[in-house]
């Protein structure tokens, strides 16, 4: 806290030397206050300072200066190591059919603390740029320390009121309640079980952002279970509440959807692996069916992979994080399809390249997707995991596995076939690439003798 109150001095003695008082808010004050500060925290000032005189007043300290938030108040500024934003005191609300929140200004810290999203988060620090210890002064008017304290998630004003100004901010309770560990009240509950519909008029984006930031703290479980109790997942992601659905009717398996949320919880907090896990069983309800045998999801991974691709969409996530997902969970029962025998050198082959650089992502959600409460078929899938893991770096110390090509390229396979460019060249590309995987390295004397046969029964060679 002393080594932030330090940074902070000659910014607010700038902005008192102008006439305006400067408050450090957000996260950066709850965190200092609980003692979990991050070195790279940015740093978010308000003040009764207009977006005009803020410029003003952070030129002469700032290496660059941007100015793209200024129509919402905000100026951001590059001071020394750090990165500064400081806005106006304000009051956002969205209209009922907005996406985007009209911004009223104000000239009262305590009126901008009441319109932000929790008491634990409407805290303020006021620094006096030449006092000492004593010239720092805690704003906390909705009683936010106390909250914190507690362990109690609340709003400033009625959740509805808080809601209705930003509805992005029910699905940011449940990240709250699950980073901090704060149980929300009440009303807070309520306000998310009548008001879940008012999320959609919040832009998929910011969305996507907030479900991100979710899926990343160290134990979401409670998050998420939050967002499926109160409906709000109904509205943002369908596919999640539709997973309450046994697993096995007639012996009263757990549900896929405690089985997704453990999967989730097990994983490592990498944004990609976790919303795989998110994912992995979306399928199981569109391909769930009873037969004599039990129940089955005959191939939920390939429609849960499409249904992925499409929900992320919806979400404009990148391109890139969609194919990366969508191929975990299209994957994510490859493992399971060899048996339990030994793996064979091909099988480990085509694991690899079908894996390609998701493969360190596919082993650790095939581990997590083991939540059985049985010790010996878990201690019996993290065996035969281990084995396979040990037969890949074998076959890397001896094949180059992440690079596996055919053993002739198609200006080679042009010249010893002697046809040009076009579908034929493709289909023996991949005829010797199916002998790589199945062999290994054949050397070039016998990949062009395997081609040679192989052309002799195609109809072109006979033309």
């Amino acid at each position: 806290m002393a080594v932030l109150v330090e940074e902070t001095r000659p910014l607010a003695a700038a902005f008192a030397a102008a006439g305006f008082r400067l408050y450090l808010v957000g996260g950066v004050v709850r965190d200092a206050i609980i003692g979990q500060l991050r070195d790279e925290h940015d740093l978010d000032f308000t003040t009764d300072a207009r977006p005009d005189d803020i410029e003003r007043v952070l030129a002469p300290l700032a290496g660059a200066l941007w100015a793209q938030g200024k129509r919402f108040g905000t100026i951001g500024a590059k001071v020394g190591d750090r990165t500064v934003e400081v806005t106006t005191h304000r009051a956002e609300a969205y209209s009922p059919d907005s996406r985007k929140p009209d911004v009223v200004y104000s000239d009262s810290i305590e009126s901008d603390l009441s319109r932000r999203d929790f008491t634990v988060n409407a805290m303020a620090l006021r620094v006096v740029g030449d006092g000492g210890a004593d010239g720092v002064e805690l704003i906390d008017p909705h009683g936010g320390l106390a909250d914190l304290a507690a362990r109690r998630l609340r709003t400033p004003l009625a959740p509805e009121e808080s809601f209705s100004d930003d509805p992005l901010r029910m699905l940011r309770a449940a990240r709250f309640m699950a980073g901090y560990e704060l149980a929300p009240e009440p009303s807070l509950v309520a306000a998310v079980e009548d008001m879940h519909a008012r999320i959609g008029i919040v832009s998929a984006e910011r969305v996507r952002d907030e479900l991100d930031k979710l899926l990343v703290v160290p134990r979401p479980a409670p998050g998420l279970w939050f967002l499926v109790d109160t409906g709000l997942a109904g509205e943002l992601l369908p596919e999640l509440p539709a997973l309450r659905v046994e697993q096995d009717p007639v012996h009263h398996h757990k549900d896929v959807l405690a089985h997704t949320i453990a999967v989730v919880e097990n994983a490592s907090p990498d944004r990609v692996l976790r919303l795989a896990a998110l994912f992995h069983d979306v399928g199981k309800p569109k391909t769930r069916s009873i037969g004599p045998h039990g129940v089955s999801f005959h191939h939920h991974e390939v429609v849960g992979a499409r249904m992925t691709r499409d929900r992320m969409r919806a979400l404009r996530y990148p391109n890139e994080d969609v194919d990366a997902v969508s191929r975990l969970v299209e994957l994510h029962l490859r493992f399971h399809g060899y048996g339990d025998g030994m793996w064979t050198d091909s099988a480990v082959r085509r694991y690899v390249r079908d894996a390609g650089p998701l493969l360190d992502r596919l082993n650790e959600l095939t581990r997590c997707d083991c939540t059985t409460r049985n010790q010996r078929r878990a201690l019996e899938l993290a065996r035969r995991m281990d084995d396979l893991e040990r037969r890949i770096t074998e076959l890397r110390h001896q094949e180059e596995l992440d690079a596996i090509r055919p053993d002739l390229d198609g200006r080679q396979v042009m010249t010893q076939l002697g046809v040009a460019p076009g579908p034929v060249v493709g289909r023996a590309m991949t005829f010797l690439l199916e002998l790589r995987m199945d062999e290994g390295p054949l050397g070039e004397d016998e990949a062009r003798r395997r081609l040679a046969e192989w052309w002799t029964a195609q109809p072109e060679s006979r033309v």
